[in-house]
């Protein structure tokens, strides 16, 4: 059970969002499509990175707001919009099998609308097994292959959160290392706490 209250979670995702949206805003983009499911925690880390990357680009955001049943929907607004990176920031508190249930949908649908851009995963979607679930399907897996994909993931015992360039060889993914972040004492702990379940002591 995570060492964390629901406030310090919701903390947790601003905390993370706002290194999120600078790494993307460092990629050089300045159009950004954040896609997030309906739900407390999913939303704090999409706004948070929306306000981060809007600081360091001035560019262009938009938050999608997935809820069951609307992934094809959500895929042609996504084509329209045109953004130069989509960020599937699927994760939260919504069950992981229903979480990755409308992910796999989503990831369909824009396969079939061919929606532009390269595509930023959530690490928690993304070591879930969401992303190697959707690259069981063979549209996605053509959709997905001439794609710039990247997933952010986080080195607990180092205190970074790393980007990587995601990289799919018969259908399985292995990640490089492209750019790395430091966090914060404060951020570093609560990410212990929320997924290690173990309190930090720094010297």
């Amino acid at each position: 059970m995570p060492l964390t209250t629901f406030e310090e979670e919701i903390y947790l995702r601003t905390l993370t969002g706002r290194l999120v949206g600078k790494a993307i805003a460092d990629l050089g983009v300045n159009k950004l499509a954040v896609v997030a499911p309906k739900n407390i925690i999913c939303s704090s880390i999409a706004t948070a990175t929306e306000a981060a990357f809007l600081d360091h680009t001035g560019g262009v955001t938009y938050h999608f707001l997935v809820d069951a049943g609307n992934e094809e929907e959500i895929a042609k607004r996504l084509k329209d919009f045109n953004a130069q990176v989509v960020l599937l920031q699927f994760g939260g508190e919504t069950p992981i099998e229903e979480t990755k249930k409308s992910f796999v949908k989503l990831l369909k649908a824009m396969a079939k609308e061919q929606v532009p851009g390269a595509i930023v995963f959530h690490v928690r979607i993304f070591a879930a097994g969401g992303v190697k679930e959707a690259l069981a399907d063979e549209e996605i897996a053509k959709y997905l292959a001439g794609k710039d994909l990247y997933v952010y993931t986080v080195g607990f015992d180092e205190g970074k959160v790393y980007v990587n360039k995601v990289k799919v060889e018969g259908g399985e993914t292995k990640l490089e290392k492209i750019a790395e972040y430091h966090v914060t004492l404060e951020h570093a702990d609560l990410l212990n706490r929320s997924l290690k379940d173990r309190k930090v002591t720094f010297q």
